[in-house]
């Protein structure tokens, strides 16, 4: 079965497991978009999404404040199967009914929210080591559906930074991403 979000997890996931796997060890120090974030801190943070991402879709409590060190082993494997797991968890029937007890939104809000996760931060570990990122033009309405209901909590919460001004230049996805506090034309130093 599949659902709204696991529909939309199948567009995000497979560019972001590519993006992982292309990460060299090298580059694990080096800076992103997320100015508090090594490439290390946001391979972790899209561990943690993906791993909380099943805990969200059954309902289970979660601790977003700790995040565990997940760069051992075969990990860019693990993550990849972690991610998998993700849209499964998300394609079981009733999965978007109601609201979640340990968040207290509806859980298609949540389920938009790892998406745009995945959208976002796909875009900050493309930029920050190199590599080519494309955002499938599905996952570009529901990610302003996420930005227009959530935003303003999310940039009083920390989770975005203030809106980045921009020009019609960067196009629709720029705009997305300004909306979450990045600028589009963020580049390694």
């Amino acid at each position: 079965m599949s659902t709204e979000i696991s529909d939309l997890l199948e567009h995000a996931v497979p560019p972001v497991i590519g993006l992982v796997a292309g990460v060299g060890d090298e580059q694990l120090a080096g800076a992103t978009p997320c100015a508090r974030l090594a490439v290390r801190d946001l391979l972790n943070h899209l561990f943690q999404v993906a791993r909380n991402a099943r805990l969200v879709a059954a309902r289970r409590d979660v601790d977003w404040s700790v995040t565990v060190d997940a760069l051992s082993g075969d990990w860019r494997r693990v993550f990849a199967g972690d991610a998998h797991a993700m849209v499964g968890a998300w394609s079981q029937p009733g999965v978007l009914d109601g609201v979640s007890p340990g968040m207290g939104l509806p859980q298609r809000t949540l389920g938009l929210m790892m998406v745009v996760d995945l959208v976002v931060h796909g875009w900050d570990l493309a930029s920050a080591t190199g590599q080519p990122y494309q955002v499938d033009e599905v996952l570009l309405a529901p990610t302003a559906e996420f930005l227009d209901t959530m935003g303003d909590m999310g940039r009083s919460m920390g989770a975005f930074g203030p809106v980045v001004p921009v020009g019609a230049e960067v196009g629709r996805f720029g705009r997305l991403l300004a909306l979450t506090g990045r600028d589009p034309a963020w580049s390694p130093a």
